[in-house]
């Protein structure tokens, strides 16, 4: 029996099993069964391509100040939007599959450059290998950012399902990586710690040497610091270096072609914004709430006696410092330091003088002076 065969009948298993508490440990084992065997799917094709990541035509070198993947199945105005807000012209047409490799862009706002990525329309089932969905659908990987534009007629089934195919690959949308600390040792046992006891229903300490069993992993220190954390939070913690947290935007498109009540109700939901590329509607909508969703921001330039660069800011994540803007310039900048003088909100009077560790904020301007 391959690996798809075992993770289709795994599937199948937890699709019959009623869940309750007397099978709530079953479910555990075949849920890390199952984490283990998409694992060893995905490092198999990753080593059949020669190690490439997303495949040959689908990886895009990364540049910008940011990176946004677009994700969807085929027709749903990806690349429509793209054209919108870019000045890409990505093949469209009315029929399945037009684009067929990653077909790159550039959003300009406020100064800052963000590179939308297309990736292919991908098809259902993607995450088993349909279509060469688990290349696209692996690309989505290196995003800051995934845009899952998504037909406001079929919206519901359609987000399901690429939510599902997403978690199939170990990216998590919208979610903190889990309160768990976990480091394999060479010798020493398996050492369980709750900081305070399990929920009902939650991780436990037989479920979790259960899931150690399997994995053979006989020696390792966990320190469980929340009580709220899962099995699935557990299996993900084990399988770190292959899940990536990603933010994700919720895009639904063709909002012209259902009723109001239904634009106000998806409009109304988490981490969403509706538009409709044929009808121009919304497309700004869009731009702001990528923009905000990255949570970056432009910081201007400054050399004395003159007036602050406004056209080619320095783009950093919100919470970062001076250090952290020496760094962007030049990773040797921070050794010729001496101080810097912030105008803007950061700024308890305009200029403060400030160190290394001066968190600065949107639109914040700055002069930097070296030794």
């Amino acid at each position: 029996m391959g690996i798809i065969e075992k993770i289709k009948a795994i599937e199948e298993e937890m699709a019959r099993t009623q869940k309750n508490k007397a099978t709530e440990h079953h479910l555990g084992l075949l849920k890390g069964k199952l984490a283990r065997y998409r694992q060893q799917l995905l490092a198999d094709e990753a080593n059949a391509s020669g190690g490439s990541g997303g495949g040959q035509g689908f990886e895009v070198a990364k540049s910008g100040d940011a990176r946004v993947v677009l994700i969807g199945y085929p027709s749903v105005g990806k690349s429509s939007l793209l054209g919108k807000i870019t000045s890409t012209k990505s093949e469209i047409a009315h029929y399945a599959f037009t684009t067929l490799t990653s077909v790159p862009g550039v959003l300009k706002y406020g100064g800052a450059e963000i590179q939308i990525v297309d990736l292919p329309g991908i098809i259902y089932g993607a995450s088993q290998g349909k279509g060469r969905g688990r290349q696209v659908v692996a690309t989505a990987r290196t995003a800051d950012l995934i845009l899952m534009i998504l037909d406001a007629t079929k919206s519901e089934h359609q987000r399901e399902s690429l939510e599902h195919e997403l978690e199939a690959v170990g990216i998590r949308l919208n979610k903190e990586k889990p309160n768990i600390y976990f480091k394999k040792k060479e010798t020493g046992g398996i050492k369980i710690t709750f900081v305070s006891p399990p929920l009902p229903g939650k991780l436990d300490e037989m479920t979790i040497k259960a899931i150690l069993r399997d994995y053979r992993i006989h020696n390792c220190e966990i320190l469980v610091r929340d009580s709220t954390c899962t099995v699935d939070d557990f299996i993900d913690i084990i399988n770190d270096q292959h899940r990536n947290y990603i933010k994700c935007l919720y895009v639904y498109n063709k909002i012209d072609a259902v009723s109001l009540e239904e634009v106000d109700r998806l409009a109304a939901e988490p981490n969403t914004v509706v538009m409709s590329c044929e009808m121009d509607l919304g497309i700004q909508d869009v731009v702001e709430e990528i923009w905000y969703q990255l949570n970056l921001s432009r910081v201007y330039t400054k050399k004395r006696g003159q007036k602050p660069v406004f056209d080619d800011p320095l783009v950093v994540r919100n919470g970062s410092t001076v250090g952290d803007l020496c760094h962007s310039i030049h990773r040797d900048f921070k050794d010729k330091f001496k101080y810097a003088l912030v105008w803007g909100s950061s700024a308890k009077h305009s200029p403060q003088k400030c160190g290394l560790n001066h968190k600065v904020n949107d639109e914040d301007v700055i002069t930097l002076f070296t030794k």
